[in-house]
């Protein structure tokens, strides 16, 4: 399950260290790099040779923008100052002249289409949307934590099957990362027995003060420190709990929410975070011990 989505996970991680954390656009060209990658080349020519003025220039940028992104530019910001100078130079225009370009409307319909044809993509569906969102769940949302490192994986696989990303990426992100989480609840839940249900329940719910123990930090090492520890991994494993009660799933997942991480809004949402230990992830997942049995909510305000 894992090896899958090694690749794109690597994608995600230099987007999201390069980036700050965001999908962002090259801003910064070196002279080769910006005629590697924005010359108008014979077959560009063939589409850009019969417009003129602002249209010219503006399909022309947005062509080779697709090449590199994948995707169309969101607004005449996304396009590097460099880039709009360099094929101003190619196709005899002022730069000042993009401004004028119709960013909707028929006519840019249109050039996409065009551009859509060239590159050999197409426009995507609403089962592409929930095909999507069922390989985020599966294969990337187990390894990436935040909306922009989903977001970058989610298209750099609308790229690989060359489809233009949906304009609801965030609904997609939002759909894939509930789809995970609903299955990654169910698998621990399945995986309780009902032993170690009763006494999760009742360490969640006891007045003894022995959770809120478990959540703390040790504090400095000592004798005394250690002894203490010992009488929590006692307890602890004195509730029955499955070796591999997240058997299936990577390590990275859960230790990550005691790495010390923001408890930033994405954060909080991380898998990670809402699956803090096996007491939020059972009780998160809306189990009940049936009439006059455990309410999750409940259980909510004492975790």
């Amino acid at each position: 399950m894992w090896l899958v989505g090694w690749g794109f996970c690597l994608i995600v991680f230099v987007s999201e260290t390069v980036g700050g954390g965001r999908v962002r656009v090259r801003r910064e060209w070196e002279p080769e790099e910006l005629i590697a990658a924005w010359t108008l080349l014979d077959g560009d020519w063939e589409l850009v040779g019969n417009k003129t003025g602002a249209t010219r220039l503006g399909f022309g940028l947005m062509l080779k923008f697709f090449e590199q992104e994948g995707r169309f530019p969101r607004h005449v910001g996304e396009l590097p100052k460099a880039a709009v100078d360099y094929v101003a130079g190619q196709v005899k225009a002022e730069p000042a002249l993009l401004a004028e370009y119709d960013w909707s409307g028929r006519s840019i319909e249109r050039h996409r289409a065009q551009v859509r044809d060239v590159l050999g993509f197409r426009e995507s569906t609403r089962a592409d949307e929930d095909v999507l969102a069922e390989w985020l769940a599966d294969k990337i949302c187990p390894m990436v934590f935040t909306d922009e490192g989903l977001r970058a994986a989610l298209l750099a696989r609308c790229r690989t099957l060359k489809i233009e990303p949906p304009g609801r990426v965030e609904r997609i992100v939002g759909a894939g990362r509930a789809r995970f989480e609903r299955e990654f609840c169910l698998h621990v839940l399945n995986g309780l027995s009902a032993d170690s249900a009763r006494s999760l329940w009742e360490l969640a719910t006891g007045e003894d003060g022995f959770l809120l123990e478990l959540k703390s930090d040790p504090g400095r090492l000592g004798l005394e420190t250690l002894l203490e520890e010992i009488v929590k991994l006692r307890r602890a494993k004195a509730l029955g709990l499955a070796v591999d009660l997240f058997g299936g799933y990577s390590s990275l997942m859960y230790s990550r929410s005691n790495s010390g991480m923001p408890a930033t809004k994405a954060n909080r949402a991380a898998p990670g975070c809402r699956c803090r230990n096996a007491i939020t992830t059972y009780f998160g997942a809306g189990v009940s011990f049936g009439s006059g049995g455990p309410n999750p909510s409940a259980v909510m305000v004492h975790l």
